[in-house]
C-alpha cells in the first residue's frame, strides 16, 4: 500500500515573501512576476502574516473610494492571523482544516521558520496526481461524462 502524500511534497517550497512596509504596488509586481496569489509577510525576517490578491483588491477598492492620497502598503492589506502549520502536520489534517475554515492557503513552517505555502491550487494538483496514480485511464478512455 502506498503512503499518502505529505505536506512537504504537496506544498510550494521556498515561497516568495514581502516585507510588511513594502508598497502594495511592489507586492502586486512580485506576485505577477512569479505568478503567485499568496505572499507570506515578514517583519525583520519574522513571519507576521499573509497577503493575498483578494486582500489587495479589497483594500484598493476601499482606498479608491476615499480619494486617499497616500500610497498603500502591505501593512494596509495583509492578514495578521493566517493559518500556519508545521511541515510535519499530516496533509489530511491541513486539507480538512482549510475546508472547515473556508480558507485557501496555509503557511508552512519548520521550527518557526517559513519553508512553504500550501494553497488550494497545490491541493488540486496533489489530488489530481493521486487520482491519476490510483485510477489510471485506459486507452481511449478520454470521454467526458
Amino acid at each position: 500500500m502506498k503512503k499518502p502524500p505529505s505536506l512537504a511534497t504537496a506544498m510550494t517550497p521556498f515561497p516568495y515573501s514581502v516585507d510588511h512596509n513594502a508598497s502594495l504596488e511592489f507586492a502586486q509586481q512580485l506576485m505577477a512576476k512569479h505568478k503567485v496569489r499568496h505572499l507570506p509577510v515578514t517583519e525583520e525576517q519574522g513571519l507576521v502574516g499573509l497577503l493575498t490578491e483578494r486582500d489587495m483588491r479589497s483594500v484598493e477598492h476601499l482606498h479608491s473610494g476615499l480619494n486617499a492620497k497616500r500610497e498603500l502598503t502591505v501593512n494596509d492589506a495583509y492578514m495578521a492571523d493566517p493559518y500556519i502549520v508545521d511541515l510535519h502536520e499530516p496533509l489530511d489534517n491541513v486539507l480538512i482544516t482549510m475546508a472547515e475554515r473556508h480558507i485557501g492557503s496555509a503557511i508552512v513552517t519548520r521550527a518557526g521558520k517559513l519553508v512553504g505555502v500550501f494553497t488550494a491550487v497545490d491541493a488540486c494538483r496533489c489530488f489530481g496526481t493521486f487520482l491519476r496514480e490510483h485510477f489510471p485511464r485506459l486507452e481511449g478512455d478520454d470521454d467526458v461524462a
